[in-house]
């Protein structure tokens, strides 16, 4: 009795975790909302919010070992599916309706970030054994971020976001803030310094104070430059695969 009850137990924690994942969509939906009224910082909150639950998914699905007991359900692709929203989707509209970009180059650009990001989506081969990713990682809610908290001239976001898609076809690497171990306690602390600049430039509002942008601007730099020395490509697409799947929730 006491065995059945636990394996109950377990199997409703683990749906508990799916629906966590699940519910960065609705996340993603407040996001697009509140995009669609021209609320930029409330939009990057919401899509903030979504990112926190995309950082803690994962760990709590591989602690309670939700393959084997949720079989049925892949967490990998409902993973996917949400992160292609918040990602992807939300921060593509907000490059074809606000003033980001040059107006006759929003629609094209937010049709490049879309195309461009199903190709790493869908790339078997997107991310190393030590955890790095290959090519540019799709991170546009943190590209469009920065155009507002730094606040970019149209055609210099422009060019960001055109050089961006260019990379996400070069085999360099990118770091993951928590699955390189390689200065990973560093990374964090980068990250979390950088966390705490876009939420206060979302509270204030954009563009962000000088503090903010040499936070931002130097956080960028730190991460590219533990990506470029990082190892390229290494692993083969067996052992990508396999730490693209373990990524899932």
């Amino acid at each position: 009795m006491t065995s059945r009850f636990v394996s109950t137990l377990k199997i409703w924690a683990c749906a508990g975790v799916h629906l966590l994942t699940a519910s960065g969509a609705v996340f993603g939906l407040f996001a697009l909302m509140a995009a669609s009224d021209s609320q930029w910082e409330i939009a990057f909150a919401w899509l903030g919010v979504a990112l926190v639950v995309d950082g803690i998914d994962g760990p709590l699905a591989r602690a309670l070992d939700i393959k084997k007991t949720l079989p049925r359900f892949s967490g990998e692709d409902l993973d996917h599916v949400v992160d292609y929203l918040t990602y992807v989707t939300v921060p593509a509209y907000m490059v074809v309706t606000s003033p980001v970009a040059p107006e006759g180059l929003r629609l094209p650009l937010a049709a490049l970030i879309m195309l461009s990001s199903l190709y790493h989506f869908s790339d078997k081969e997107s991310k190393t054994a030590e955890g790095y990713f290959v090519g540019f990682p799709a991170i546009w809610n943190a590209v469009i971020l920065y155009c507002f908290v730094l606040g970019l001239d149209q055609a210099i976001a422009a060019g960001v976001i055109a050089v961006c898609v260019v990379f996400t076809f070069i085999p360099l690497c990118w770091v993951h803030p928590v699955r390189v171990r390689r200065l990973r306690l560093l990374t964090l602390g980068v990250a979390l310094a950088w966390g705490a600049a876009a939420i206060s430039a979302m509270v204030h509002g954009f563009p962000g104070t000088i503090g903010e942008r040499i936070v931002f601007v130097g956080a960028a730099v730190y991460l590219i430059a533990v990506g470029i020395s990082g190892r390229r490509r290494s692993a083969s697409p067996s052992d990508t695969s396999k730490l693209a799947t373990q990524s899932g929730a």
